[in-house]
């Protein structure tokens, strides 16, 4: 079974711009074999507030898991999937009361 993976709606150079901020970050937030706890939604949620752009490492066997953890991880947070790739995925939401990350 796969799981279709949900990609933000934005312009081509918006994803690269946050695609190349991206690509120093290291994960701010790890998701362990046993998958989501609410302490990790917690992380997560300030996290996404305070940098707007996390990368997220999920370290769980099974790719179809895997994918369903970050879709569960953009809904309940209302982020953006920038980039997945292998185990990690790269959230961005924007948060209005500091500057925005793209010009």
């Amino acid at each position: 079974m796969s799981v279709r993976i949900m990609m933000p709606v934005m312009d081509k150079s918006q994803l690269k711009q946050l695609k190349a901020l991206a690509h120093k970050l290291k994960p701010i937030v790890t998701v362990g074999q046993h998958g989501m706890k609410a302490s990790i939604n917690d992380e997560l949620a300030i996290a996404l507030d305070f940098h707007q752009l996390v990368k997220v490492k999920v370290n769980v066997g099974d790719r179809d898991i895997r994918d369903t953890i970050i879709n569960e991880m953009v809904k309940t947070h209302q982020a953006d999937l920038i980039q997945k790739i292998g185990n990690i995925a790269v959230l961005y939401k924007r948060n209005f009361d500091k500057e925005n990350l793209l010009n």
